[in-house]
This record gives structure tokens, C-alpha cells and sequence, in this order.
């Protein structure tokens, strides 16, 4: 396909979560989408991922008619339970109440192709594979289109009224945009490795806070669960003289550690040393950036895939008149820079924080230890763990004072005493 001269409405860098959500929701919007992805293999997918789709994504998956594909494909409902100093936080809807938010544990050779094809499958959106951004073409300092680069076609030019950068947290698109972001270190390392026959209690996710050291389980689909260490950057010299070694101990050694020695592993152990959090501005003049070129987060709390479709959604919502001339496209980016600030940057704020690698602080010690004690509480820790509370909401006034009288009730007591369940918190 020769794409000398072609325009669009919209051309988007990268063809994975964030990408392909933005090109399918912006296409029904009428908008005429290129939707370019580097590689050419249409089963390409991201290896480095904790293949956990967070709650809050559920009604981008629902909006993307995702939800019946993904159950026949077995991704799994991502309950969980999480390991603390006090005990484990189990969340369980109240009597009576509905069910807990869910959405999917889904590996991302599962989930990569499935968007892709249903991408390529909506009309308005073109997928080019094998494409790559070698530069902006811009007028008047704003972003017109993009110069790509093909192995058989050669250079060309794409035009298009707004560049969405959706190539990941070392995204091109925000280099030659120019970008402003913040770059935060990680003092945590993580290696991972996939398991067929390892069996978990209920089946569902398990998660340790050792503080400072992680570790989680996740069953997926086809009977796989990923096991992944995320150590302290001290104890990163015994990995690397020894990694199958160190990071089979390292799960043996986890309180009710998943039986590893008995189950088959699959894939090699995979993972990162230096694996820092990134926060850009989500916006430049023609531009817009979804997904991990926009915010990378820490991979231990499973948000990149969640706020990979979140973004790619709020982004069709606030700019999807105005890439097809029915706006004004910059303040429509305005629109969804603080809206992506809002919803996120406070999430952000914590992690980078946590991810200095340090012990719960007194606030953490607070909400964990309360909600490893009272169900109200576990089930507050699972809304802000999914993402659907912020931060200010999590540490509310009156959360505070449930959990500040939890932990008196419980003090000196040598079993866990029965809290009368209050409900919802607000």
C-alpha cells in the first residue's frame, strides 16, 4: 500500500492496548484512522507485562465488545488476595451486595492479536504493520503527520489533523514531539516466569507486600500462571550470579508459597533491572500520547494494560469531534490533558513514592493492617487496588477513622475479633 500523499483524520503510532483502543473508538466516531505498528508479524505482542487488565478498564473492554471474546478465550477474573505482616487482605462482597468490579488476567499473546484483528475489522481504520515513525511533520510548530519508513515501500508521509503516540514508555513520537516528562528511579528490580499445573488457593491472584520485596501469582488463560519477584535492588548481586536459582527460592520462601517445585515451567525467566516510572505531558500542539508513552507506572501494581485502554478511551471521548472538524482540536486536548492529570497523576504520585523501594509508611500501615482485619476495609483496599478510587477518596476522612478503630479494637487481641460489617465506605 503506497501512502505518499494519503491523510487522515488521525494517524496513530503503535498497535497494541492503548493504540488499537483509540483507533476502534475513534473510528466509530467517524473519524478515518492509519493505525501503524512497527512489526509486521500481526501476532506480535508485549512480553514485559503483568497480562492483568485492572477493574477500572472494564467498561473500556465492554464499550470495545470485548467481553464475550475474552471469556471464551479464558482470560480469567481477576479476583485477588494479598499478603501483609497482619495477615492476608481476602475482599469479599457483602452479604447481599453485589459482586466485586472485576476484569481479566489475559496473557498479552492472547490479548495483542484479538485487538489488533478487531481493529483491523473497524471501518475507518486503516492498520499499516511493518511501519515506523522516523519523524513529525510539522507547520507552524504543530504536529501535521508523521514520516514513516517501510522495508519494502520505502519513506513516505502520512498527514493527518492530530499524531497519537501510542509506541509505549520509550515512545518516539513524545522524542520528536518534544515532549516535557519526569522520569522517577525504581529501586526494585522483577523477574517473571509462566507455570502450567500450579495450583493457587481459590484459583485466584495472590500478591505479597514484604516490605520492601513483591511477589505475585497470576493465573491466566490456557491453565498458565505467572509468577513474578520484584526483590529489593540489593539483593540483585545474588540474581544475577544465580537467577533460576534465586528466583526459585525467593518463591519457596514466600508465606503459603505456591508449590513452584511442582509445577511445569514453560517460558524462561524473563525481566528487568532498571525499570524506572515515567510521567509526560500527555499532550503537545497536534499531538496527544495514550497509554505508557504517556504514563509508564510501576509494573508491581498491574495499572499499565487498565490505563492503556482507560486513556485510549478518554482520549476518543473528549477529542472525537474535533479530529473530524467538528471542534477545536486544541482545546479538546486541553480536555483530555486534565483529564488524564486528574485521573491519574495522584495514582502516580504514590508509586513513585513506593517505588523507593521502603517499607509501608504510616498511612500504608494503617489501611493494610485495618483491611487485613475487617471486611469493610479489605473491600475499600480492593476499590482503590482497582483502581476506581483515587487516592483522596482511598484516605477519606472516614476510612481513616474505620481503620484507625479497627486496629484499636484488634490491639492485644491474640485472634482476629468479628467487626460487625459497616458497609460501604464513602
Amino acid at each position: 500500500m503506497t501512502l505518499q500523499n494519503r491523510s487522515y483524520d488521525v494517524v496513530i503510532s503503535g498497535a497494541s492496548i492503548a493504540g488499537t483502543t483509540a483507533a476502534m473508538l475513534l473510528a466509530r466516531r467517524g473519524a478515518r484512522v492509519a493505525l501503524l505498528e512497527r512489526r509486521s508479524d500481526p501476532a506480535a505482542h508485549k512480553v514485559l507485562c503483568t497480562h492483568y487488565l485492572q477493574p477500572c478498564a472494564y467498561p473500556v473492554l465492554a464499550e470495545l465488545d470485548l467481553i464475550e471474546d475474552l471469556e471464551k478465550a479464558g482470560a480469567v477474573r481477576n479476583e485477588a488476595r494479598w499478603y501483609t505482616r497482619w495477615g492476608w487482605i481476602e475482599p469479599k462482597a457483602s452479604p447481599g451486595g453485589p459482586e466485586l468490579p472485576y476484569a481479566y488476567n489475559v496473557r498479552r499473546s492472547t490479548l495483542d492479536p484479538m485487538m489488533r484483528g478487531r481493529a483491523a475489522e473497524t471501518p475507518g481504520v486503516d492498520l499499516l504493520l511493518g511501519h515506523a515513525v522516523t519523524g513529525l511533520v510539522k507547520e507552524g510548530g504543530r504536529a501535521v503527520g508523521v514520516r514513516v519508513a517501510h522495508r519494502d515501500e520505502g519513506e513516505s508521509e502520512i498527514r493527518a489533523r492530530l499524531v497519537v503516540g501510542a509506541d509505549g514508555k520509550d515512545s518516539a513520537v513524545a522524542r520528536l514531539a518534544g515532549v516535557p516528562g519526569r522520569t522517577h528511579a525504581n529501586g526494585r528490580f522483577s523477574y517473571f516466569a509462566h507455570f502450567r499445573d500450579l495450583p493457587l488457593k481459590d484459583g485466584i491472584t495472590h500478591s505479597w507486600f514484604l516490605e520492601p520485596d513483591m511477589a505475585y501469582a497470576m493465573p491466566n488463560d490456557d491453565g498458565v500462571t505467572v509468577v513474578a519477584v520484584i526483590p529489593d535492588k540489593k539483593r540483585l548481586p545474588a540474581f544475577r550470579d544465580d537467577l533460576e536459582g534465586s528466583f526459585l527460592q525467593f518463591v519457596r520462601d514466600l508465606p503459603q508459597a505456591p508449590p513452584i517445585d511442582l509445577a511445569q515451567r514453560i517460558t524462561k525467566i524473563t525481566g528487568t533491572v532498571n525499570y524506572p516510572l515515567h510521567s509526560r505531558r500527555p499532550t503537545a500542539p497536534g499531538v496527544a500520547l495514550v497509554g505508557d508513552a504517556a504514563l509508564c507506572g510501576d509494573p508491581l501494581w498491574g495499572v499499565g494494560c487498565g490505563w492503556a485502554l482507560q486513556s485510549g478511551q478518554w482520549l476518543a471521548e473528549t477529542v472525537g469531534d474535533a479530529v473530524t472538524g467538528r471542534g477545536d482540536l486544541s482545546a479538546a486536548l486541553d480536555a483530555y490533558r486534565r483529564r488524564h492529570r486528574k485521573a491519574l497523576a495522584g495514582h502516580q504520585h504514590l508509586a513513585a513514592d513506593y517505588a523507593k523501594s521502603r517499607p509501608f509508611n504510616p498511612f500504608e500501615r494503617l489501611m493494610f493492617s485495618a483491611a487485613a482485619r475487617d471486611d469493610a476495609m479489605a473491600r475499600h483496599m480492593h476499590m482503590f487496588a482497582s483502581r476506581l478510587i483515587g487516592p483522596l477518596r482511598f484516605l477519606n476522612p472516614v476510612a481513616l477513622a474505620r481503620a484507625s478503630a479497627v486496629n484499636l479494637r484488634h490491639r492485644g487481641a491474640s485472634t482476629r475479633p468479628a467487626v460487625a460489617d459497616a458497609g460501604p465506605l464513602r
